[in-house]
């Protein structure tokens, strides 16, 4: 075979991007996990082209057949002023084994060289091959966090946590204490997202922000609400009870469905505290990164839409 071509997706792209993402994400976990991850159409899934577009156009790379043309791998990637995040990078299982991830990944390590940042990423720590690639390419593991997935009744979670009258909805007025906050317990900057989130021009997102009595801005959390995705998450809260009131606050806004979300695996109170609403936990993953120190204070909540490490 030819030389794999690499390229920057085009809006003529999407539905290709759409179906490799759907179909490729879905054959590895029903072959090693028994579950399929989007249980949407393929065309549903272009919500991962149109949100990675909205708020980084141009920063999705593709690669194409040599000789069909056809596009048999993708990857999203997210610059920011602190960092620069790996997104949902795919394959095609027909062309498995022959270098199109690699290749996605060389090109993005470029990237964050040439700018002098961290690359961070969340990958699964049961896809020994996805490990197996990072870990050659420079990354290390700094966190672990459980996967964990909750059937919330239609008329919501008749529990009750201290604090979870300090929660309330946030609004765009309070982007600049969220990007402190995020800062200060994360060590990375993402105003773009926050803005994103908060400003919902197209009704999917909602977060959810931890108020003290002393009016400071202690813990926030977003969540999105899509076919395609399901899933709480980004977040930051200073401590345990403070991340357990913004989840069931997040939770309650997810009324009759099953959310996913991601919490540290050190976080043994908070987890108990989730087992007993109910919830489940379905994989592992670790926080990864290259070229630089990574680390956090208080809970981290990661997410993958957008993923934003």
């Amino acid at each position: 075979m030819s030389e794999l071509q690499i390229r920057t997706m085009t809006r003529e792209d999407w539905p290709d991007v759409a179906e490799l993402i759907h179909v490729s994400t879905n054959y590895w976990y029903e072959a090693n996990r028994n579950m399929r991850i989007f249980r949407c159409r393929p065309d549903q899934v272009a919500l991962f082209c149109r949100v990675y577009e909205d708020l980084d156009p141009g920063c999705c790379l593709v690669v194409e057949h040599p000789e069909t043309g056809r596009i048999i791998g993708s990857c999203f990637y997210h610059p920011r002023e602190t960092h620069i995040s790996l997104g949902i990078m795919n394959a095609h299982p027909s062309y498995f084994g022959i270098g199109v991830a690699r290749k996605l990944l060389e090109e993005i390590c470029q990237i964050a060289d040439e700018r002098q940042l961290p690359l961070r990423l969340f990958s699964s720590a049961m896809n020994l091959d996805s490990y197996s690639l990072y870990n050659r390419a420079g990354f290390s593991p700094y966190a672990s966090f459980q996967d964990m997935f909750l059937d919330v009744p239609a008329e919501g979670l008749a529990v009750s946590v201290p604090g979870v009258n300090h929660v309330r909805d946030a609004t765009l007025d309070d982007l600049v204490e969220i990007v402190k906050l995020e800062a200060k317990l994360a060590g990375i900057n993402r105003e773009k997202d926050w803005r994103y989130f908060l400003g919902n021009s197209e009704g999917i997102w909602h977060v959810s922000a931890y108020e003290t009595p002393d009016n400071e801005l202690s813990g926030v959390i977003a969540s999105i609400a899509d076919p395609a995705s399901r899933m709480i998450g980004p977040g930051v809260a200073r401590d345990e009870d403070i991340a357990a009131a913004l989840l069931l606050s997040e939770l309650n806004q997810h009324a009759g469905e099953t959310p996913v979300w991601l919490i540290p695996t050190e976080c043994q109170s908070l987890a108990q505290t989730l087992y007993s609403w109910g919830a489940r936990n379905c994989e592992l993953h670790f926080g990864q990164v290259r070229g630089g120190r990574a680390g956090f204070q208080g809970v981290l909540f990661p997410t993958f839409m957008p993923e934003t490490a």
